[in-house]
């Protein structure tokens, strides 16, 4: 009962917690996969927050979290485990791009102006946030189009939060569900290994 009230309170169906459960667990590389798509994550051009054009390829050389974002979701308090996360290691090279996204539960209704006041005065973020985008559906950014269908972390997005790691060769190495914290040993190790 404790775990269907606490699915409920983040707004997951039974689907997308299970595909969030499934996605936790599949997180390594495939090898020969990883050669096919080394770099490609570089060759997209996303707007910032503030509308401003920014190449992905100004990662080069430093270890992304990529993780699709929203406002209003049960899963909204991981804002404050990711600056966490990058400012205990931004120095050593890692880097985080969040991309707001309303296709679960409509939990980003906001326009960008509003999804950057949020963020800036509740969570005081300073890793890089990107215009609000879609990341399912028909309307989906060529990124996570990319990330879902030929980076070999494949399928779809289940829902906020859902996070993608890449090396620092533009290559994805691991994929998270939404349940998966942050902060926690599961995706702190696979930084740690690509900080080394």
């Amino acid at each position: 009962m404790k775990d269907i009230l606490r699915k409920a309170k983040l707004g997951l169906t039974e689907a997308a917690f299970a595909a969030g459960a499934a996605l936790t667990r599949k997180n390594e590389v495939n090898p020969m996969q990883a050669d096919k798509t080394k770099g490609r994550v570089y060759e997209f051009e996303m707007n910032t927050i503030d509308g401003k054009p920014a190449k992905l390829s100004k990662y080069k050389g430093h270890p992304l979290l990529i993780v699709n974002t929203a406002s209003l979701c049960g899963f909204t308090p991981q804002y404050t485990d990711l600056e966490a996360l990058y400012k205990k290691y931004k120095d050593k090279g890692l880097r985080i791009a969040a991309f707001p996204a309303n296709e679960f539960g409509a939990q980003e209704p906001g326009t960008d102006a509003d999804i950057k006041s949020f963020c800036m005065t509740k969570f005081a973020l300073s890793f890089d946030l990107y215009s609000k985008i879609s990341v399912k559906g028909p309307s989906i950014h060529p990124l996570y189009k990319y990330l879902t269908t030929e980076s070999g972390f494949n399928g779809d997005i289940p829902w906020n939060f859902s996070k993608y790691l890449v090396d620092k060769e533009g290559t994805v190495v691991a994929r998270f569900g939404p349940e998966a914290n942050p902060v926690g040993k599961e995706i702190t190790s696979k930084i740690e290994a690509l900080l080394a």
